[in-house]
């Protein structure tokens, strides 16, 4: 008896300190559009004219300037959409973005570049909980807690423009 209550304790501990995401529901205004104003590292999250959320960002490790390729670190300048969502993200939970779209790619390609790509919108998880600064690799960084919030709100082909 000792032991089955010894064994019921540690699974409750352990399924409290489990850290994974966290899905919400979300019943409000649909998000319409979503900015990104890299200079103010502001996100907004819109209903039409209405600001429903707004969000403090860090981008990537090189933030002025479109990004052109692979590996620039530079969070990409532009209209897209949201294109996917990933439950198993390494940063907790992930919304892609649809960079690169075909004028990236040509623009590239006219420059004998790779484009790079996996651009999404994430929190940190377990490996970038203490990041400070611009440090992702071209994303748009939130924290775990406000990506929960986000990724509950914004569907599949959600406008979002990125604007220097």
């Amino acid at each position: 008896m000792i032991r089955a209550l010894i064994v019921i304790a540690a699974a409750i501990i352990l399924v409290g300190c489990a850290s994974g995401p966290r899905f919400l529901t979300y019943n409000g205004p649909e998000v319409t559009h979503i900015t990104v104003e890299k200079a103010a590292r502001r996100m907004t999250l819109w209903h039409h004219d209405q600001a429903l959320q707004v969000y403090t960002v860090q981008l990537g490790g090189n933030p002025i300037g479109h990004k052109r390729q692979r590996g620039d670190r530079r969070t990409p300048e532009g209209a897209y959409i949201i294109d996917r969502r990933n439950p198993g993200s390494r940063f907790h939970l992930s919304l892609g973005i649809s960079y690169p779209d075909e004028d990236d790619r040509a623009a590239a390609q006219e420059a004998g570049l790779d484009p790079g790509g996996d651009i999404f919108i994430h929190g940190r998880g377990p490996d970038f909980r203490r990041a400070r600064g611009d440090w992702t690799d071209g994303c748009i960084a939130v924290t775990d807690r406000e990506i929960e919030v986000i990724y509950a709100m914004v569907r599949t082909a959600t406008p979002i423009t990125i604007t220097p």
